[in-house]
């Protein structure tokens, strides 16, 4: 049923139940207004009838002769005019006018003080009752007036029709102008439906374009149909992420496991082949399992990182304090390589608005990769850890810097190095590592490059993360995993090793303006 109908109806009955409330309520003050001009009326022939009304009594009580009794009688009945007269004493009772039947029983003279109703064969009358005494006999007596209560309930009945009259008639006539009304009021709501019926998010990007109407509900309703179907958008838009980064997942996998798994298969065809190889060969061809075995788990493992940065939700990001991150990073890889030498120069308490397994991730990337490329001449990694404030007033920010004693990236090569499998020849690593620091670095707000060391050969990769725990605003769309970029012969395990933008050696700042040229290209949407 359409909601102007069922308004129409809601009216149609309301307002006949008001009228008729109302009609109730003006019944009753109409029947008080009756009695009560009767009431004052049998008041007034009381109090003229009264004085004859003794003389009458005292004319039963002496005894006097009929005709003065007659007398008496006959100037009571006219003084009472048109109210029923009736006089009971000791003597008897004398009777005139209007009145109900003698043998219909009368309420106590106390409880008649005040006019009351009877009802007599089927007619109400008003009935009032005066006590009084005469001396010389002494004698008591009743006065009883009588007014009939048929022209007030003629009244009162007139009233209650005609209020039965204008609730029907009301009845039609308020349903018609409800549903006018309605109609009226509700046009903007209809608008509204017939704009939000004709979209379909699954055929068409159009969205509810609403005019404000001024109607504080429709203007609501409005609202609140343009945030859901905002979220509706926000949530298709991640879920065709996440199965664009699974198909990713799997391709990249399925690509980049290809050419091991084929060198382990010969492998171990040779190790099970006629002639058996002697132990010599058979031992660089264990070696050589493991090698390939070790790369294929980092390469799963950097992959399901990749594919988590694609996924990660705002609600997973808190503060962080970065100093901590840096400080349990460069513990654990002093742990797991001993040969390298980390120092880390930085003051307890920066915090940032950050996802701790990500910005771990990329921190221990970043240390890995100076470990395992920024080894001096004699075979040891030295790799120096500085973070400092920066920034303008109002727009504070962090520096991270990680340099260490390499042989350094090529200017025409730092364009490269946060691509997917770029890595050099002789890397052992499967050339996703920066791409995560990538990620992870684009998914806080910052900007990352890589430059020369200032001091002497080497790399520096400087990291800018926007400095304090307000939250920022996360990229639109992510596909670090899901867009490919130009991979070289020979996949994860081929290739060389790039950069991405060439920073101008410098301080703990200097590399920070290369990223207008590198990581804003890890976004599909260039954000």
């Amino acid at each position: 049923m359409r909601l102007s109908t069922r308004i129409a109806l809601a009216v149609g009955v309301l307002v006949p139940l008001l009228v008729l409330g109302s009609g109730w309520i003006m019944v009753r003050l109409v029947g008080h207004d009756v009695h009560s001009q009767a009431d004052a009326h049998l008041r007034e022939r009381a109090a003229a009838v009264l004085p004859d009304a003794r003389n009458l009594l005292r004319a039963m009580a002496n005894e006097r002769p009929p005709s003065v009794e007659q007398a008496r009688q006959r100037k009571v009945f006219s003084t009472a005019l048109d109210v029923g007269i009736r006089v009971t004493g000791p003597e008897g009772t004398v009777a005139g006018g209007p009145q109900p039947d003698q043998a219909q029983p009368l309420p106590a003279p106390g409880d008649a003080a005040s006019p009351v109703t009877i009802r007599a064969s089927g007619t109400s009358w008003r009935v009032l009752a005066v006590p009084f005494t005469v001396a010389r006999p002494t004698a008591k007596g009743t006065l009883w007036l009588f007014s009939t209560d048929a022209a007030g309930q003629a009244q009162i009945s007139q009233v209650r029709r005609r209020v039965l009259t204008v609730a029907l008639l009301t009845a039609p006539v308020a349903a018609a102008a409800g549903w006018l009304a309605a109609t009226r009021l509700a046009r903007p709501l209809l608008l509204l439906q017939r704009r939000a019926g004709g979209i379909d998010p699954r055929t068409s990007a159009a969205r509810l374009d609403h005019v404000p109407t001024r109607v504080t509900e429709v203007d609501e309703l409005a609202g609140t149909l343009q945030t859901v179907l905002a979220r509706y958008d926000e949530q298709a838009a991640r879920t065709g992420e996440a199965l664009a980064t699974a198909r990713s997942f799997s391709a990249a996998a399925s690509h980049e496991l290809r050419t091991p798994l084929m060198s382990m298969r010969i492998n171990l065809d040779v190790l099970d082949g006629t002639p058996a190889p002697d132990p010599a060969e058979r031992a660089e061809i264990v070696a050589d399992l493991r090698a390939e075995h070790t790369r294929l788990l980092d390469l799963l493992v950097m992959l399901r990182a990749l594919a988590q940065g694609d996924l990660v939700e705002a609600d997973a990001f808190g503060p962080v304090d970065l100093a901590d991150v840096l400080d349990a990073a460069a513990a654990d890889l002093r742990r797991a390589r001993p040969s390298a030498a980390v120092t880390v120069d930085a003051e307890p308490g920066t915090p940032v608005h950050g996802w701790l397994p990500g910005l771990r991730s990329a921190v221990d990337n970043l240390l890995v990769n100076a470990a395992v490329h920024g080894a001096g001449p004699d075979g040891a990694a030295l790799i120096e850890v500085r973070l400092l404030p920066g920034g303008e007033p109002g727009a504070p920010v962090l520096v991270l810097t990680v340099d260490d004693h390499g042989r350094g990236i090529a200017p025409e090569d730092r364009q490269e190095v946060f691509q997917r499998f770029r890595r050099r020849p002789d890397s052992p690593g499967s050339g996703l590592g920066l791409a995560l620091v990538g990620q992870q670095i684009a998914l806080h707000g910052g900007r990352i490059s890589a430059g020369a060391r200032p001091d002497g050969p080497g790399a520096r990769f400087t990291v800018v993360l926007p400095a304090g725990t307000g939250p920022h605003a996360m990229p639109r769309q992510r596909g670090w995993l899901a867009t490919a970029s130009a991979e070289p012969a020979g996949g994860a395990f081929g290739g060389a090793r790039g950069g991405v933008s060439g920073g101008a050696p410098g301080g703990a700042l200097g590399g920070a303006a290369d990223h207008a040229r590198g990581p804003q290209g890890f976004h599909k949407d260039g954000s």
